[in-house]
């Protein structure tokens, strides 16, 4: 009788190893297709289609590791520049606070890559381009050339990073006649400050389309913050003069560029994701509630009438999406996710993008403003 149950206990504890290592292997099958996913290193001619990582020299992620850009070749004389988002630093506190408030290195990023506007769906109108992802790790939307000595020190250098990849890169995408600048929330920041940048950069590009995605942060130290923490070049931090930075530096890029480039800026009602970032600017706390998603989406009001007012081409894309029952706070950013998702007006965000590239610049979801 003792051999039987034994036997039995015996059985029962093989069955539970093989489903921990069945669940094992589910697990590290999930985090390789996601935050442990990693691209082969450039060498030589990059394949059409597939995705690199692209070691730059003299670049480093905030915390001084190893910083790499990422870049895919298409079939289309068409490139994208898109910038990563992940949180911000606007003082030597928060710079010093590090990942608590900004990513401090490039882990676990590379996956973002191939979602949302990044990716081979058969209906994402984007899929054939060619693409120059930056990476974001230095809390200065990407635009930084400094390094902050504190308590610790600290590379704000994401402009430096950007611009050496981009130059390095170039010679892989030639002379495309058609450039995106996009990114989502703190890489949304960095395309308003950094679009005139990477115009520049690819003089044969006479289509070009700017996106920004899910970015508005109100803060009264932007110039200062700008000048003395991250020590962007003097071009940049010159147009901040508002509380507003996506603002002054899309009203400066559509009085610099005109109607030569196609503006566009999408957000969803009540950003769940800004309004902790904005509680933390006005108390010193990240706090999320139906009382900050009321603020937020009074100020995305009053911020899309002011873009309309000062580039009355502009398209809008305002959207929900994971409303939250109670707060009705909404899902932070949508190019990497939920791009092809057709959100509002039986349209999608990729939908809209792609009609201003080729000239049909739209407006959609204004009415959720209103609510």
């Amino acid at each position: 009788m003792e051999k039987k149950k034994h036997r039995k206990v015996k059985k029962v504890l093989l069955i539970f190893a093989c489903v921990i290592v069945v669940l094992a292997i589910g697990v590290f099958v999930l985090l390789k297709k996601t935050f442990l996913k990693s691209f082969p290193k450039l060498t030589g001619e990059p394949e059409i289609g597939k995705w690199y990582e692209v070691a730059v020299e003299d670049t480093q992620s905030s915390d001084g590791s190893e910083w790499h850009g990422i870049f895919k070749k298409g079939t289309e004389n068409k490139v994208a520049v898109y910038f990563f988002g992940g949180g911000v630093s606007i003082t030597p506190e928060t710079s010093e606070g590090g990942n608590q408030f900004f990513a401090t290195n490039t882990t676990a990023q590379d996956f973002v890559a191939v979602g949302g506007i990044g990716s081979n769906a058969e209906d994402n109108p984007f899929k054939d381009w060619s693409f120059i992802v930056i990476p974001y790790a230095t809390g200065d939307f990407h635009s930084g050339t400094g390094v902050y000595e504190g308590k610790k020190t600290v590379y704000h250098t994401g402009y430096s990073n950007y611009a050496a990849f981009v130059e390095q890169i170039k010679p892989y995408v030639g002379e495309p006649d058609t450039l995106l600048v996009t990114g989502f929330s703190a890489g949304g920041f960095a395309t308003s400050l950094l679009a005139d940048d990477v115009i520049d950069r690819f003089p044969s590009a006479k289509n070009i389309t700017v996106c920004v995605d899910s970015s508005l942060l109100l803060y009264d130290g932007w110039h200062e913050t700008a000048v003395d923490l991250w020590q962007s070049p003097k071009e940049i931090s010159d147009r901040l003069t508002t509380d507003n930075l996506v603002l002054d530096s899309l009203t400066a890029l559509h009085e610099k560029r005109g109607d030569s480039v196609k503006i566009l800026f999408d957000c969803s009602y009540r950003d769940d994701t800004l309004q902790q970032y904005q509680a933390y600017i006005r108390t010193g706390t990240m706090t999320k509630d139906k009382e900050n998603g009321d603020l937020f989406q009074k100020d995305l009001t009053e911020m899309v009438r002011g873009l309309q007012e000062n580039i009355p081409g502009i398209g809008i894309y305002i959207w929900t999406h994971a409303e939250d029952a109670e707060t009705h706070n909404t899902q932070h950013t949508i190019i990497s996710s939920n791009v092809l998702d057709k959100l509002e007006d039986d349209i999608s965000v990729a939908d809209w993008i792609i009609a201003a590239v080729n000239g049909d610049v739209q407006s959609h979801g204004l009415a959720l403003l209103e609510r």
